[in-house]
């Protein structure tokens, strides 16, 4: 196994200056500043490397011939740092066979000899080795379920400080409780199951009790006995969600880390019925309170705004978020919601079928929203197919940029099963900061032009070195990590949230960097998001050329808000809440 290097590591250290508690992990001097380059002969903005640091996973998807709706779906991961020691781990959603007696040799796509079904954890050993290496870590940390996975999400629900797992499944899913010593437990019995078929799952405190309750989205009414006969050009294929009936979502609200409570109809979620794919939660309209959107496949989308009383009002229609700007409902699989204009409120952007559009809802700063795609240059570049998508500073410039991972669910061409016909390249979008949107797949180089089919898209800083990296996983084909080549050019910030009031991780406050004679940067410290997949909580910060940073502020899920000055640039920053100033806008 060769090891890609990555910078040296400097051990964590903690200095205190009157009310700033900040926790240095990581340091490095920028480099030169990103200019224009030429595609045919510049270093390529990401490389892959997933085999090449330990990553050999191989997604199964079981299709033997009876297009089975799931086979087409999944499947997703999570990036999460399990056992504390400062870098991303990953979790890969394996499937299986779905007809009951199957054996996996019976199946197209016959897995290699000493395949073993289950899904993967893999340990990254950066820290303490200081070269970025993977080693599977499945039996040992005991998540070595075998299920027919679908996605993951990722929080601390019980506050002890330890990151916790969430499986959705086609099937029962699972809660496994982080214990603290590298190891995780089934918590079967905890109030937080569903049987049906989930796709994503999100963390989220919506109450503001100080823990994080929980939101599945499921899909369709599938089962193998009702499997129905689709075709495409006259060939057998995959149906598309609306031959079965839509699912009901699901809500639970944690009681303290003890069990989590369903409170579906309780919160007015019981009418969240739609062919649902993907969810974010996000204060839409600036009230303070977590609102959750979800994106139905084919059904119009549901925005549901939280009153702040324990309930939810679905204002998808109202706010302009149900439909796209010629009023239809599209096959809403990925979801993204950041500030990509740098105007202070969460915007929207979902993903679609190659023959519809993506969609980018402008928000008008109270939750009202507008279909704005054709302005910001993202309608005349939708070719293909999306699912996982995030808005993501990968040239660390202080701008948004736009990543999709693409793959059809219809065949693309009429071929032989062995050649899966639903492959697609992925996608890269440079924000200018002017407004547009200039596509540079190209630029980025060979790791994007693998024709794959791809469907989750997990963002962190996986080797540490103050950019983001993006792990995209394949439908019945391998996992890949694109390590970020050029973001550590630029200066940038990372924050990590210590809540004491609110939830441990801080999930859902809104981190704002001030920045001398230019608009404060607002991000959001969230997990959710993108495409049944689980991403950094760390909250990263593009600087561009400018290095200095005038403050850092918390907007906390608590309600309180504080100011932390003397914070430097080039490093991961840990900020307790309670430990800076009191602040107001």
């Amino acid at each position: 196994m060769r090891e890609v290097a990555v910078r040296p590591a400097r051990r964590a250290c903690q200095r205190s200056a009157g009310r700033l508690l900040v926790t240095l992990l990581w340091g490095a001097s920028a480099g030169p500043a990103l200019g224009a380059q030429d595609p045919s002969t510049a270093t390529p903005l990401f490389s892959e490397v997933a085999s090449q640091v330990g990553l050999d996973f191989k997604h199964f998807n079981g299709a033997g011939g009876k297009y089975y709706l799931p086979e087409i779906v999944g499947s997703g991961a999570a990036l999460l740092d399990y056992d504390g020691d400062g870098d991303l781990d990953v979790y890969l959603v394996q499937g299986t066979m779905l007809e009951p007696g199957k054996s996996p040799s019976q199946s197209w796509f016959a897995p290699d000899p000493g395949w073993r079904p289950g899904h993967r954890f893999y340990r990254n050993e950066l820290i303490p080795g200081g070269s970025l290496a993977f080693r599977e870590v499945t039996t040992e940390t005991g998540v070595d379920s075998v299920s027919y996975g679908m996605g993951a999400a990722v929080g601390d629900y019980d506050n002890d400080g330890d990151l916790d797992l969430y499986l959705t499944n086609y099937g029962p899913n699972l809660l496994y409780r982080n214990n603290g010593d590298a190891t995780f437990t089934p918590m079967e019995g905890m109030g937080a199951e569903d049987s049906r078929w989930t796709t994503s799952a999100a963390f989220l405190d919506y109450d503001r009790d100080g823990d994080l309750d929980l939101f599945l989205t499921n899909y369709v009414g599938f089962t193998v006995t009702g499997n129905q006969v689709c075709r495409t050009a006259g060939a057998r294929d995959y149906c598309f969600p609306t031959v079965y009936s839509p699912l009901p979502d699901r809500f639970f609200r944690n009681e303290g880390g003890r069990r989590f409570v369903d409170v579906t109809e309780e919160a007015g979620l019981a009418p969240a019925f739609g062919n649902g794919l993907g969810v974010v939660c996000a204060d839409f309209n600036d009230d303070g309170w977590m609102d959750i959107y979800v994106a139905n496949d084919e059904t119009p989308n549901q925005l549901w705004l939280n009153r702040g009383n324990g309930s939810f009002e679905e204002a998808g229609l109202f706010s302009g978020t149900a439909f796209n700007g010629d009023g239809n409902a599209e096959a809403s699989m990925g979801v993204t919601a950041a500030d990509f204009n740098n105007d202070g409120s969460e915007d929207l952007f979902m993903t679609h079928l190659a023959q519809e559009t993506h969609t980018l809802y402008l928000n008008d700063g109270a939750g009202g929203f507008a279909d704005q795609t054709s302005r910001f240059g993202l309608t005349r570049v939708h070719n293909y197919t999306g699912f996982g998508t995030r808005w993501f500073d990968y040239d660390n410039d202080g701008q948004l940029d736009l990543f999709m991972a693409n793959g059809a669910v219809r065949m693309t061409r009429l071929a032989e099963p062995a050649d899966y016909a639903y492959d697609q390249i992925n996608q890269l979008f440079h924000n200018d900061g002017e407004g547009n949107y200039r596509e540079t797949t190209a630029e980025a180089g060979a790791a994007l032009q693998l024709s794959e089919v791809s469907r989750g898209a997990a963002f962190g800083d996986i080797d540490n070195d103050g950019d983001v990296d993006i792990l995209v996983t394949n439908n019945n084909g391998p996992v890949r990590l694109l390590l970020n080549e050029m973001g550590s050019r630029h200066h940038w910030l990372q924050v990590q949230l210590e809540g004491v009031q609110s939830n441990r991780y801080g999930v859902g406050a809104r981190v704002g960097v001030q920045r001398q004679g230019k608009r404060t940067l607002w991000r959001r410290a969230h997990t959710d998001g993108s495409y049944l997949n689980a991403n950094d909580h760390r909250v990263q910060f593009g600087l561009g050329r400018d290095q200095e940073v005038k403050a850092v502020i918390v907007h906390w899920p608590s309600g309180s808000s504080e100011i932390w000055e003397g914070v430097e640039a080039d490093r991961l920053v840990t900020l307790q809440e309670g430990s800076g100033k009191p602040w107001k806008p």
